[in-house]
């Protein structure tokens, strides 16, 4: 399934919120969780699946584990500048 299929029920962004909790369990034990998520989604992911996990956060982030949701706010900080 890619990010952006659904299973035909609940959330569109459902594939995007579990892999970023996924990276974002993966790097919890590194010295700063929230910098090495957001940069791993900067490198690895396509611009769309970073705008789909800009709109989960613009809509409140729910489901999204506290690392992921710090790491898509500092991907936003970044896409203002």
């Amino acid at each position: 399934m890619s990010a952006t299929e659904t299973t035909g029920h609940g959330d569109p962004h459902q594939a995007i919120i579990k892999m970023a909790n996924q990276i974002a369990v993966a790097f919890r034990a590194s010295t700063d969780p929230e910098a090495a998520t957001a940069d791993h989604i900067a490198k690895f992911w396509d611009p769309r699946m970073r705008k789909q996990l800009q709109a989960v956060l613009d809509a409140g982030g729910l489901g999204l584990e506290p690392i992921a949701r710090a790491a898509a706010a500092r991907l936003s900080i970044k896409r203002q500048h």
